[in-house]
């Protein structure tokens, strides 16, 4: 199985007032993670189309474009739609700030003071879900190759004592043939030697579009069970070409 290291993941904080970045800094520099500032939504839709980003922390109380209309826009943009947003507000806000926010597609809502401790266990989730869905699709990326090759593979030479028994009753046909005795002995078609490798590969590369069609709906419940069918495949699939060596 393919290992992969921890990827360093970045973060999209965005708030008008400097004073908020910085103490925002502060909070999830523990993490380890790469920080960008944005002071504003259009600032943010910008950088969010620059580069990628693990999880985006999103004031609402902005002028101009506010968080909600900010988080709107980010999820309607095919490049952007699916990166998780915090909204952070402060304590005294409208009863209907968290409908409005859940609505429009945020993942969570904070109140402002944040708890440091709880602020990174939220984000931490974020992060680990975004380096899980990066491994799966660079599995599901080598297992594609896999596949590949394994299709385009030559047909397996027959081995041992079946492969002596081929050959003698393959010369005995040709002989019997040459002396007009019966009809020359048909070819061999590596098809159709093949065959049940190539339902295996076929059924292969219907389970490998349903787990690329599933990693671009993934949560992070499901992130485990899709890492485990896609080594099940990558192991199915090395079976296969060790099959036609």
């Amino acid at each position: 199985m393919t290992t992969y290291p921890t990827e360093k993941c970045s973060i999209l904080i965005v708030d008008d007032i400097e004073e908020n970045l910085i103490a925002l800094e502060a909070l999830l520099g523990p993490l380890g993670q790469e920080l960008v500032r944005a002071h504003s939504g259009e600032e943010a839709l910008k950088a969010m189309l620059r580069q990628d980003f693990a999880v985006v922390l999103l004031d609402v109380l902005m002028p101009g474009m506010d968080g909600f209309e900010t988080a709107a826009n980010i999820k309607r943009l095919d490049q952007t739609k699916d990166v998780p947003i915090i909204l952070l507000t402060g304590a005294e806000v409208e009863t209907d700030y968290a409908y409005r926010g859940y609505s429009i597609g945020a993942a969570d809502f904070l109140t402002k003071p944040f708890d440091p401790w709880l602020l990174r266990t939220k984000v931490s989730i974020f992060l680990d879900l975004h380096r899980k869905n990066r491994q799966l699709a660079a599995q599901a990326e080598q297992l594609r190759r896999l596949f590949a090759e394994a299709r385009t593979a030559p047909a397996p030479a027959p081995r041992g004592r079946a492969a002596s028994a081929e050959a003698e009753a393959t010369a005995e046909r040709r002989e019997k043939g040459a002396r007009g005795k019966g009809p020359p002995p048909p070819e061999t078609s590596p098809r159709t030697a093949t065959a049940p490798t190539e339902e295996r590969l076929a059924e292969i590369g219907g389970q490998l579009a349903q787990i690329e069609l599933l990693l671009r709906d993934t949560n992070a419940a499901e992130a485990p069970t899709l890492a485990d069918r896609v080594a099940e495949l990558e192991r199915a699939v090395g079976s296969l070409r060790l099959r036609s060596e």
